[in-house]
């Protein structure tokens, strides 16, 4: 059989036609270090920062020093089985996790990998971590109340929807508590929440999603966890990658509540990386940096321009201090990057003031911007009452005579600490908050005994519920008191009817002889 020459070349052209020069060139580095979560490699000239990285063994890593031998790597992931002379390939990427609506609902760690054992999340869309906040004219002035269900705060300290409020405390004075109170209270709100969990207990964060299910809060949450036992750069990213998700929904014109639980940790796992990448240390150890890292993380939550469309996104960090020492390097540095703080205090936490606020260190810079008007109208002197109880307080431990005065000042006082205590996972709504303190502001619990404030509560509530729920609805709906007195009258026909317990004997005793005026049944008040 002959091979003609004319077929051969026919032949040839045919493949060279469809031929395609797909030439795949990788950037691919060599690795000359590595342990405790960090990698040295050379070769990757042209590495970006916070560039993403693969290793040969699957496990990703983010380029964080670019220096002219070699470049430092924070790995994500398991890092045991990453040798000196491996591969590691550029990605020409930096580094994103998975956003959207598909997300809500799931409990994923700091790559947006889901770990709640519900599957996959079907998500195609992305954003960077890193991201630019935004800039001074795309922003607006904080209007609009985030309402947290805790007296103590929407009176005090109110947080508006863009705002940034830190949490600060001790450990074990309810700072967790508070912020899940918060998501709670989000139900019906129009607010999606993001829950960032960062080097908190695994068994602590299991506690707080059932939690978040228990109330129906999970349907509109998202929740973040690095774990204590995750590498630091897990720890780290986390607090970013619960920031790219929430800016998701901000940019798009929606809602969001994001926490930060804490940041301290947050800081220590930074730190750790900076030592190990051979950082300079400052001041505790902590890289020069280190007040970079919170001020372009929580200048992401804005309240958005309406132009871009009005969302918003409000921050509430946690720190936690030891022995209450808000003058450590990063309390301080967080409490100026926010617009207020509260602060939760040991002492009256252990005698059993919940939630722990203390009025006077607490402050919100934002103020009465964040309230509706019923709330400024009825809680407008209580700080002052707060202070010059607080002030008179050290007084009653000497058994001297008080002028009356001094004594309608600290029975008031103790009321206003009374009434602004409240049960854990309890958040009221505000209409009842305003009922509530606008029966304290104008005097009806003074002759109520203190033993009797938080029953004399939950019947007036039960009261407004039953027989004038109409003036709960107008507080509601237009932010401010009934035009008439109707509220007035029916806090005075309320307070007229409730009975106080029985009186012990002691209490009988001491109302005879001429006791304080806590123990004195209304009818002996007036």
């Amino acid at each position: 059989m002959s091979i003609k020459a004319e077929e051969i070349s026919a032949l040839i052209k045919k493949q060279l036609e469809s031929y395609k020069d797909d030439l795949q060139v990788d950037e691919v580095g060599t690795v000359t270090y590595v342990g405790d979560g960090i990698a040295r490699a050379t070769g990757l000239e042209n590495a970006m920062s916070n560039e993403l990285l693969t290793f040969s063994n699957g496990s990703y890593g983010v380029a964080q020093n670019l220096e002219t031998n070699d470049v430092g790597i924070i790995i994500l992931g398991e890092f045991d089985d990453i040798r000196e002379g491996d591969q590691v390939k550029r990605t020409g990427r930096i580094m994103e996790v998975p956003v959207g609506d598909a997300m809500i609902g799931r409990v994923v760690n700091p790559l947006g990998q889901p770990i709640d054992g519900l599957g996959a999340i079907k998500t195609d869309k992305t954003r960077p971590i890193e991201s630019p906040a935004p800039g001074v004219m795309q922003r607006q002035s904080v209007t609009e109340p985030l309402q947290t269900g805790l007296k103590a705060i929407d009176a005090l300290v109110p947080i508006g929807r863009g705002q940034r409020e830190l949490i600060i405390g001790d450990r074990k004075t309810g700072k967790t508590s508070i912020a899940i109170d918060t998501i709670l209270n989000q139900k019906g709100q129009n607010m999606i929440c993001i829950y960032v969990a960062i080097g908190q207990k695994e068994s602590t964060v299991r506690a707080q999603v059932e939690t978040l299910r228990r109330f129906g809060a999970l349907d509109y949450t998202i929740v973040v966890t690095a774990g204590p036992s995750e590498p630091a750069p897990m720890l780290y990213i986390a607090p970013y990658a619960g920031s790219a998700m929430g800016e998701e929904f901000m940019y798009n014109g929606k809602h969001v509540l994001i926490v930060f639980d804490d940041l301290s940790k947050q800081a220590v796992a930074y730190r750790e990386l900076s030592l190990l990448l051979r950082r300079p240390p400052g001041r505790e150890a902590y890289p020069g940096d280190i007040f970079y890292l919170h001020s372009r993380l929580l200048e992401r939550s804005a309240k958005l321009s309406d132009k871009l469309g009005g969302g918003s996104m409000t921050a509430l960090p946690i720190i936690e201090t030891q022995a209450g020492d808000i003058s450590a390097y990063i309390p301080t540095n967080v409490i100026s990057i926010t617009d207020g703080q509260i602060f939760l205090e040991s002492d009256l936490f252990f005698s059993g003031t919940r939630p722990a606020i203390d009025a006077g260190a607490s402050v919100s810079r934002v103020g009465g911007a964040a309230q509706i008007k019923a709330m400024k109208k009825v809680a407008g002197t209580l700080r002052t009452d707060l202070a010059s109880y607080r002030e008179l307080e050290s007084f009653t431990q000497f058994g001297s005579d008080l002028d009356a005065a001094t004594q309608a000042k600290l029975n008031r006082g103790r009321r206003t600490v009374e009434v602004l205590k409240q049960g854990l996972h309890k958040p009221l709504a505000v209409e009842k908050q305003v009922v509530i303190l606008y029966a304290l502001v104008h005097g009806y619990l003074d002759p109520v005994p203190v033993d009797d404030i938080l029953r004399f509560e939950s019947e007036l509530f039960a009261f407004f519920d039953g027989t004038h729920a109409d003036i709960l609805k107008t507080i509601k709906e237009t932010g401010d008191l009934p035009k008439d007195d109707s509220l007035d009258k029916a806090v005075k026909d309320f307070a007229d009817g409730f009975s106080t317990q029985k009186q012990t004997p002691d209490q009988e005793a001491a109302a005879v002889t001429g006791g304080s005026q806590d123990n004195q049944t209304p009818s002996q008040a007036k």
